[in-house]
């Protein structure tokens, strides 16, 4: 769909955050009156990069992490919302590192940490796919790990 108007020939009639304060949302309407639309607009961080295991260097790509999260975890995380929240939550442990450059290893790392405290079953099901599970050891050995971390945080 195409439309004939612009984004700076518009007023602001609300301004909310959105996404635990990442990005504000704006409602808008064209200085005519007659269109109205919402933008969202999201504070720029600086260019992360990734050292991937070859060794060869890319620009961190968020709709690459978007597309592994929604393959390896299927329908346990319930929309496309829970999945960009999980996203934002690795971003933030990433930037933590006080670094421009980060690993394919952090990167995933980063992604269980989120998921471990948000979805189990998605977290074991990432954490069989960044880990490359082989055998039925290692799903009872991470849900073991996991149950004991649950109830240390119950006590």
């Amino acid at each position: 769909m195409t439309y004939k108007f612009k984004i700076g020939d518009s007023k602001v009639l609300e301004s909310r955050e959105a996404l635990d304060g990442t990005m504000i949302r704006r409602r808008r309407v064209t200085s005519d009156g007659k269109h109205r639309f919402t933008t969202y607009e999201r504070i720029e961080m600086p260019q992360l990069m990734v050292k991937k295991r070859s060794g060869e260097h890319e620009s961190f790509d968020r709709d690459k992490l978007v597309t592994s999260i929604r393959r390896s975890v299927g329908k346990f995380l319930n929309s496309d919302l829970a999945v960009e929240e999980v996203v934002e939550k690795a971003m933030e442990v990433l930037y933590s590192y006080g670094t421009d450059i980060v690993t394919s290893e952090q990167i995933g790392e980063a992604v269980l940490e989120v998921l471990s405290e948000t979805n189990e079953v998605a977290y074991v099901r990432y954490s069989s796919v960044f880990r490359k599970f082989k055998t039925l050891d290692e799903f009872e050995e991470i849900i073991r790990k996991q149950r004991e971390k649950r109830q240390e945080i119950k006590k």
